[in-house]
């Protein structure tokens, strides 16, 4: 039988719709998929370590690697730089793991530019009112960082039809039965099947 290749994941969502808690509950259920650690120039929140969330580097460094061409994708959101390193997502997805790029909807159309074979999934969530008490409730962000996030997450969610599929986080057990319901079902595909299991379909039709 051959190495699958892994599949690449791309998943978006506003600020406070839940992607974060949906993924680390995905990763935890299923040892085949992994995230991508971003480089960012955001100083860390409380509980975020180096390498483990981001990788955590200074601006003049952030510029050195854009010159470099070490960023599958990076762009700046708010007042901070965000990357994801190419060689690190290729390895992965080299040893037939899938990998979700956790990256807003510009990063998206960069990593598309680069991977159209890349499989968007978008988390909305189930109201603005459910959106904005969710971003309070983090108690990590300043009013005035919250306004912002506000202003922006309707921009954000109207690209929303540039993905392939799209959740609606309003029950989390719902969603993240959908969430893995994609990832099994991306990993059944007739071409994938018919390339690592070549030997099994000419015996069975010969």
């Amino acid at each position: 039988m051959t190495q699958k290749k892994g599949n690449l994941f791309i998943l978006s969502a506003p600020s406070g719709a839940g992607k974060s808690s949906l993924y680390k509950a995905l990763l935890k259920a299923d040892e085949n998929v992994r995230i991508s650690v971003s480089h960012t120039t955001r100083a860390p929140r409380t509980g975020e370590e180096h390498g483990r969330e981001y990788f955590f580097v200074d601006v003049d460094s952030f510029l050195d690697m854009i010159a470099e061409d070490a960023f599958f994708e990076h762009a700046q959101v708010f007042d901070n730089f965000y990357g994801t390193s190419k060689q690190a997502i290729f390895d992965m997805l080299d040893q037939g793991l899938d990998v979700i790029l956790e990256i807003d909807w510009q990063g998206a159309q960069q990593v598309r530019a680069q991977y159209p074979d890349a499989i968007g999934i978008f988390i909305l969530p189930p109201s603005v009112e459910a959106l904005g008490e969710r971003l309070k409730g983090r108690g990590t962000d300043a009013e005035d960082v919250i306004a912002r996030r506000m202003a922006k997450a309707v921009n954000e969610m109207s690209h929303y039809n540039e993905y392939e599929y799209v959740i609606i986080n309003d029950d989390f057990d719902e969603a993240f039965q959908q969430l893995q319901a994609i990832f099994v079902a991306m990993r059944t595909r007739m071409p994938l099947i018919r390339e690592i299991h070549t030997d099994l379909i000419n015996d069975l039709l010969s």
